[in-house]
């Protein structure tokens, strides 16, 4: 019997639901609990896969192919159990839903409205996502009195009713702003957002504090008699040095006991040594690289999150400072390779569109000819590729066919037909809808024996998620192999290129996937540890 923990947050929005979520969810799981999170976007937008980076930032892609909001890659790296596309849905997604049954005539003609119809969608949706766990924290975006995320929160306070107090908590997160002029830590803001909640039935059970200060007792004290919430359940959780720390936080403010004796549920203490390792890597770290990332998104660093954070892990497990030196494609093109001179390592990451293409061109040349370690994700492989193509075989004009259909030699292309990991064949072509028409999720990939990609993971067969829709040209396989661009890596039915490498290069690896999905900070991820392993000696030799 599922119990389900309700989250929403108020005064202003980025104060991290999410993180927050994520954190209870780890200790909750380290008490023993099956755990699941779900988000709940209030835009119209079916899902996140055609919005802008620059808006709306990484596009985090679940193992089942989903796109979804980027918080769905917090709830991973926190918890040990993966998400799937029952964890994120908008408000597009619902009414796309209720009205394709209108128009089936699901609704017998009734008048179709948000109260009992979209909230029940709503509702179908919590309750089908948290199936089969013993826990779900359930996330609303937003910031409470936003007209977008009314009809989420009335399915919300309907969902409190139904299940019953031992099966349904309201977790609220708010600001409690310190005013250092007057030295003093104002609830007004935060009594107000209760008053808010409060004025559409829905009473919270556990306020979240966030400040840049402790919230001390007499503050928690107040906030307690004008919102109705107990003052055990008012928790302060203070700006702190790094995210890891915030599960340790919550474990001792008495949150997760709060919310275990709420639920009636008998498990053990959590244990959270493992948190304690991933804050002494971070925190303590030996020696310090630097990495240029050479992208296109850099006016919001959200677009990349999920590879900040694996570099992140991979110095945690190394013990290392990864300084990422963020790096316009187009800066590049402008300003020439010197900006990138002082890098440990470069890296180029995925993206969409022609613009700063050139400037990656630029970037993959000069870690190839200079021996500086490289790593080439997705469209950064694709850019190895045809870097190579252009500067080592010599094919004048080389180009995917996304930055130029003319192309004298495609030797990245759109691929019209593929086999998903179900067995499937699936199809595209240049009509294709952009949401939802890629490679996407989980796919098998084959590593070659020998090969560096191999060593680096020390398996056969690997598991990694896609994003992307075009290709490398297999009929520029062998000219490519044959001139020392080693194919290390190929789809299950060995019928698309997966990774390529250099063997006459220090580090020189790129792949078609996104490894930075599956990285973890307790765990880390091999190829990322691999590259600040090369950053390290390459540091070092230029010491």
């Amino acid at each position: 019997m599922t119990r389900y923990i309700f989250v929403t947050g108020g005064v202003v929005s980025s104060l991290g639901k999410g993180i927050a979520s994520a954190s209870l969810g780890a200790i909750l799981e380290a008490r023993g609990q099956r755990v699941t999170i779900l988000k709940l976007d209030p835009y119209i937008n079916v899902d996140p896969g055609t919005m802008s980076p620059f808006q709306h930032g990484e596009v985090y892609v679940t193992g089942d192919g989903a796109e979804t909001d980027l918080d769905l890659g917090h709830y991973e790296r926190f918890l040990k159990s993966n998400m799937t596309r029952r964890n994120n849905f908008t408000t597009g997604r619902v009414y796309e839903t209720v009205l394709r049954k209108e128009r089936r005539g699901d609704y017998l003609g009734g008048t179709v409205q948000v109260i009992p119809h979209i909230t029940d969608e709503i509702k179908r949706r919590v309750l089908e996502g948290g199936a089969d766990y013993d826990i779900a924290l359930v996330e609303v975006g937003g910031t409470v009195g936003d007209i977008e995320s009314q009809p989420f929160l009335e399915a919300i306070r309907q969902l409190k009713v139904e299940l019953g107090s031992n099966r349904a908590l309201l977790i609220h997160l708010t600001l409690v702003p310190y005013i250092a002029t007057a030295g003093e830590t104002k609830t007004k803001p935060t009594q107000h957002s209760v008053k808010e909640l409060r004025s559409i039935g829905l009473q919270p059970d556990v306020l979240l504090c966030r400040s840049e200060v402790e919230v001390d007792e007499d503050s928690r004290r107040k906030i307690s008699l004008f919102t109705n919430v107990e003052e055990r359940a008012v928790v302060p959780l203070p700006d702190c040095d790094t995210i890891y720390r915030i599960p340790g936080l919550l474990k001792a403010s008495g949150l997760d006991n709060f919310v275990v004796e709420r639920f009636g549920l008998d498990c053990p203490e959590a244990d959270l040594s493992e948190w304690d390792f991933v804050i002494d890597g971070k925190l303590n770290p030996e020696r310090e690289v630097t990495v240029a990332m050479v992208g296109k998104y850099m006016d919001l660093l959200d677009a990349y999150k999920s590879l900040n954070e694996s570099l992140s892990h991979a110095g945690i497990h190394t013990k290392t400072k990864v300084t990422v030196n963020y790096i316009d494609a187009e800066d590049v093109e402008k300003k020439g390779v010197k900006i990138l001179e002082s890098a440990d390592a470069i890296l180029v990451p995925g993206g969409f569109g022609e613009r700063g293409v050139e400037g990656k061109l630029m970037a993959v040349r000069y870690a190839r000819e200079n021996k500086i370690p490289y790593l080439g994700i997705c469209l950064g492989m694709q850019s190895a590729v045809i870097e190579f193509a252009r500067n080592v075989l010599g094919l004048e004009g080389a180009n995917s066919t996304e930055f130029n259909k003319k192309s004298p030699h495609p030797v990245v292309g759109l691929i019209t037909e593929w086999i998903d990991k179900e067995g499937k064949v699936e199809t595209r072509d240049e009509s294709s809808d952009l949401g939802g028409t890629m490679r996407l999720g989980a796919q098998e990939c084959r590593l070659v024996a020998g090969a560096k990609i191999h060593d680096i993971y020390n398996a056969d067969v690997i598991v990694e998620r896609h994003r992307h829709r075009f290709e490398v040209n297999n009929n520029y396989v062998d000219q490519l192999q044959k001139a020392g661009l080693k194919i290390g890596g190929w789809s299950a039915d060995d019928t698309l290129v997966e990774t390529v490498e250099i063997a006459d290069h220090p580090w020189f690896v790129a792949c078609q996937f996104h490894p930075e999905f599956t990285s973890k900070p307790r765990e880390g991820h091999p190829l990322f540890i691999s590259y600040i392993k090369a950053a390290i000696e390459q540091h070092e030799k230029g010491a």
